[in-house]
């Protein structure tokens, strides 16, 4: 029987140096990005960016690589420091009494954080809500100008990966497809970044 997983913890593919995050957009601007290997024009930094260490949950976010503008999936490698620097500066998208003074102070914290945090309900291989949350965080400001220029160590286009894993889901092969999936593990985060974000510890 699995272990019952802390409801908000962030699990994801990661070394010693580098974890690994998830984003989908349309051709033209995951085209451009692996070819300079970061994101350049037609990508537009004024815009805030949301980054996913869940693969399971980018499946469902993109439909599998198939909604409008989401049709091609990137494998985004970051250097941990800068995901700290992330967690460090980030502010929870919805007011949470346990963890703000205030519903004031909550608001001024959103105005000045260039980082966002939003904690989902986590998806199962076959696109199932499941007990425990993913993880979002949305990048702008500051932040972007970081993951672009400082952050990425490299780019993969997983395009194929999400259409290969839904074809087995699709057939009901859904343990062929887990076989496939990067296996995400908890990713470690000291006792100040967990509160920054309502992390549980796990």
């Amino acid at each position: 029987m699995e272990t019952v997983r802390p409801l908000r913890q962030i699990r994801a593919a990661h070394d010693d140096d580098t974890l690994t995050v998830y984003q989908a957009y349309p051709p033209a601007i995951a085209d451009a990005a692996l070819a300079a290997g970061t994101f350049v024009a037609p990508f537009k930094r004024e815009r805030m960016t949301w980054i996913k260490p869940s693969f399971r949950w980018m499946m469902y976010r993109s439909g599998w690589a198939a909604k409008p503008d989401q049709e091609r999936v990137l494998a985004v490698r970051i250097r941990r420091g800068g995901f700290a620097w992330a967690l460090a500066h980030a502010c929870l998208s919805h007011y949470d009494r346990d963890l703000h003074a205030s519903a004031a102070a909550w608001k001024e914290q959103l105005r000045v954080s260039p980082v966002r945090i939003q904690w989902d309900p986590e998806r199962s291989t076959n696109q199932q809500e499941l007990p425990h949350r993913a993880v979002q965080i949305g990048l702008t400001g500051e932040a972007v100008h970081r993951y672009v220029d400082e952050w990425i160590v490299s780019l993969t286009d997983v395009t194929d990966l999400a259409h290969e894993t839904h074809a087995l889901v699709r057939a009901s092969e859904t343990a062929k497809a887990d076989a496939l999936i990067p296996a995400e593990t908890p990713y470690p985060l000291p006792e100040l970044l967990r509160a920054r974000i309502g992390a549980d510890e796990g």
